[in-house]
């Protein structure tokens, strides 16, 4: 079952450009707005003989930063997907994963009048190889591709001032938890219940995107939050995601990226290592908490 997802999910990925490039066939290419940026950060610490000691250390993260989006008359059609993978090796341990994401964004809209639009919004959200909670030991698994994964399908008005900002409000927005994984959702993880693959909640939600190439002089902006409520269940539980990044162009091809990633996920609990009387050790379980993630590199980057 979870190859045939697994096979469908990355069928999907082929088809929806097919389907975009057929659509421009039909119609003229003014209609279309397309492009993206390819960026990689590398980071290495090499010691030899040095007194104060340390551990050598290697780091690589790639990003892909995609969209096509489509305008003609009263109609507006935006697509985005991004792909994030990077590793980090510290002396002789393990690779630690320290970035793995596929996110798929489309959303459609039909012109209400003045800068919104009637719209429909569908969004998924995984990751694509193995995490642990313990690494570099990795004994103890707690994501997997598709364990967990975020659909949401929505609708609602969007208002569209110009091509840098969006602001999308839906009353009407079904979220699904799904966590393939059997051990995963044997005990209950990410919100589903115990024994359970999909979880299905039922509220509202906001997602605002801002963009702005040269915000200041070689410097590019991006920032997006989201928000959602499930109404049925706990609504004052806000699930938040926000990412804010930063591009500092050197040249046509190296940059500097600075980026801040923050998460909370009322339904995504937390459990840390406890160090009993006896010695032994323990993971004791905690309540949900805010999740984050920085970055600072230097690198490559294209734009396309």
């Amino acid at each position: 079952m979870k190859m045939q997802i697994r096979s469908a999910f990355w069928l999907v990925l082929m088809v929806l450009p097919l389907g975009a490039f057929a659509q421009e066939e039909a119609d003229s290419l003014s209609f279309w707005k397309k492009g993206g940026d390819a960026s990689f950060t590398f980071s290495q610490v090499s010691l030899n003989n040095w007194a104060a000691g340390g551990q050598n250390s290697m780091t690589g993260t790639f990003m892909l930063n995609t969209f096509a989006n489509y305008a003609k008359n009263k109609s507006a059609w935006d697509n985005s997907f991004t792909l994030g993978y990077g590793l980090t090796k510290q002396g002789s341990d393990n690779l630690i994963k320290s970035e793995d994401r596929l996110l798929l964004t489309s959303k459609y809209g039909y012109k209400a009048g003045g800068k919104w639009f009637y719209s429909g919004l569908f969004d998924f959200r995984t990751q694509m190889t193995t995490g642990y909670q313990d690494p570099p030991t990795n004994s103890n698994v707690i994501s997997e591709f598709l364990a967990p994964a975020y659909m949401q399908f929505s609708l609602g008005m969007d208002y569209k001032p110009n091509d840098n900002f969006s602001l999308y409000i839906s009353p009407l927005t079904s979220k699904s938890t799904i966590v393939m994984d059997d051990s995963l959702s044997k005990v209950g993880a990410y919100g589903v219940e115990a024994g359970e693959k999909y979880r299905g909640e039922y509220g509202a939600s906001l997602k605002s995107v801002y963009k702005k190439e040269n915000l200041l002089q070689n410097v590019d902006f991006f920032t997006r939050l989201d928000l959602f409520s499930n109404l049925a269940d706990e609504p004052q539980h806000v699930d938040v995601e926000w990412e804010g990044r930063l591009n500092f162009k050197i040249n046509n091809y190296l940059t500097a990226v600075a980026s801040l990633h923050l998460v909370y996920d009322h339904d995504v609990k937390t459990s840390e290592e406890v160090i009993m009387d006896n010695g032994e050790s323990t993971m004791v379980a905690r309540g949900p908490k805010l999740q984050s993630k920085q970055l600072l590199g230097f690198g490559l980057n294209f734009k396309f």
